[in-house]
This record gives C-alpha cells, structure tokens and sequence, in this order.
C-alpha cells in the first residue's frame, strides 16, 4: 500500500513539474532601446548578422528555427494603413524581403490580419516558403511606429511546423513596439 501511495505521489509530482516547464517556456526578449519586446521559445540565442535585421535569435538544436526584427525607415507621418491593407503589406513583404527576385525562393501568402492593441494596429501575415530544398513556414507582425516600420518575423521547416505551431503563433503575436 505505501509503495503505491509513494508512487503515486512521484507520477502527481512529475506531471507538475512537466507543466510548470511548459509554463515557463518562453522567455522575454525587450529592446528598450527601440522600444520592442517579444517572447520567444527558451533555447534560443543570439546570432550576428552583420547590416542584417536589429536582433536575430535561433534555436540551438534547429539552428534554421529562427526569429528576427528589421527596423526600416517610412516617410513621417505615414501610418501602417498608409502603406496598404494586411494583404497588400504582406504580398509587398512577400516580394522584397522573403522571396524576392532571383532568390530561388517563393512565398505564398497563407493569411493577413489586422489586430488593434492599445490604439496601435499590427498586421499578422502568414506565409508558405518554398526553398530550393525545402518547404518553411512564416509568421510576421508588421507595425508602424515612429517613422519606423517594424517588422518581426518567425521561420521553421514545414516539418516541424505541426508541432511548434502554436506556441510560434503565441511568439508572433507577443511582439509588441511601445
């Protein structure tokens, strides 16, 4: 009976520890420099991109599993609306930055919506890259804040895809410009 109790006990104490781990997940990444923050998985590090995009994290076992923020300049005053509808932005975005010309890549976009948080307004863009060896799947959040056009974006093989979904999708929408 003890042996039992005991046991049961060790299954009651393992299960919660495994769901404080996944509580514990994803961690803060915060740029009060450029005024941006955003979660992302635990087990991701920084990588130098030299003249490339403001941060750059990957994960440490699918190095090709990565997120990354670029910071572009807009005219003053033009606001995310200015620039298109989600569609419009995500197709443009689709063009020159992740299957532009003569990359061997292209890029099929999967969903863009509007989300107003706090009189803000993001686009979330969704995308199906195809790569010369492989499929990737990517999510983006897009804003407009000042004179700057933030864009985050998110990257993992169609394969793990299914698995990592939705906590990326969490990720992307934690992105937030202040």
């Amino acid at each position: 009976m003890l042996k039992h109790i005991v046991a049961l006990l060790l299954v009651t104490l393992t299960v919660l520890l495994q769901g404080c781990a996944l509580g514990t997940s994803l961690q803060v990444y915060a740029d009060s420099y450029d005024g941006y923050e955003f979660l992302y998985p635990n087990g991701w590090v920084p990588v130098k991109v030299p003249g490339g995009p403001d941060i750059v994290l990957h994960d440490l076992v699918e190095e090709t599993e990565n997120v990354s923020v670029i910071i572009s300049d807009v005219p003053d005053g033009k606001t995310l609306d200015d620039l298109g509808t989600p569609s419009d932005v995500g197709y443009r975005l689709s063009q020159n930055a992740i299957a532009p010309p003569d990359s061997g890549r292209t890029a099929e976009l999967l969903s863009a919506n509007r989300k107003d948080v706090e009189g803000k307004t993001y686009y979330l863009l969704e995308y199906e890259v195809q790569l010369p060896n492989q499929m990737r799947h990517n999510l983006a959040s897009v804003i407009v804040r000042r004179n700057r056009l933030f864009t985050f974006n998110l990257s993992t093989t169609d394969r793990r895809w299914q698995k990592v979904e939705d906590q990326f999708r969490d990720v992307v929408d934690s992105f937030s410009v202040y």
